[in-house]
């Protein structure tokens, strides 16, 4: 995999945070899925129905998931002139598709359960044998084998330290959710914050 000099081990953090991605096909399809991200490889499922259930083996795709974002107010800067901006985190991949069978299949679904809500796994009141069978035949399981891997942060690391500390501390007291998460990940990232 090449992948630009990215710790795997952030890999692995960025997507169990926001593991909700995006599945890009040459055809210019698009589905939005939850993911797990293990060792080089991506898994997920669908339905059936989607047109990307049908890729063929071995095809080039790529998976985008979103992180922290926010919009940031010129009134942040203490430099002038200055403009307002959207500071964001993103992994992009580039990989090649491959379907999966049945109990691989219902691996991923039972992983990814495990990571939402493990205390329904295997609950046979919610969803008995027969049912998660029926389940099995209108889903398909995937693996992307990533080839390529690109972290894109725009979080105004190339601003003058004054002004990312100004961005910092005003997202940390910010009153959004986006805010304060994209402040979490400046700072455990020790990126854009106006520390040295």
């Amino acid at each position: 995999m090449k992948n630009n000099e990215i710790d795997p081990l952030l890999i692995t953090e960025f997507i169990d945070r926001f593991g909700f991605g995006t599945l890009f096909s040459q055809d210019l399809q698009s589905t939005h899925l939850p993911l797990l991200y293990q060792n080089g490889v991506i898994t997920g499922h669908m339905a059936r129905s989607n047109g990307q259930a049908k890729l063929p083996n071995g095809e080039r795709v790529k998976v985008v998931f979103n992180g922290p974002h926010s919009y940031i107010s010129p009134t942040w800067y203490t430099s002038r002139p200055a403009v307002s901006t959207w500071n964001y985190a993103a992994l992009h991949f580039i990989g090649r598709y491959e379907a999966l069978n049945s109990s691989d299949t219902l691996a991923i679904i039972n992983a990814l359960i495990s990571k939402y809500e493990p205390e329904i796994l295997g609950d046979q009141t919610l969803s008995d044998d027969a049912y998660i069978q029926k389940l099995l035949k209108a889903v398909c399981g995937f693996q992307i084998i990533i080839e390529e891997a690109q972290l894109i942060e725009k979080l105004g690391q190339h601003k003058k330290s004054i002004d990312q500390q100004g961005v910092f501390e005003a997202l940390i007291v910010a009153d959004t959710n986006n805010s304060r998460q994209l402040a979490n990940y400046m700072k455990g990232r020790g990126v854009g914050t106006g520390q040295l």
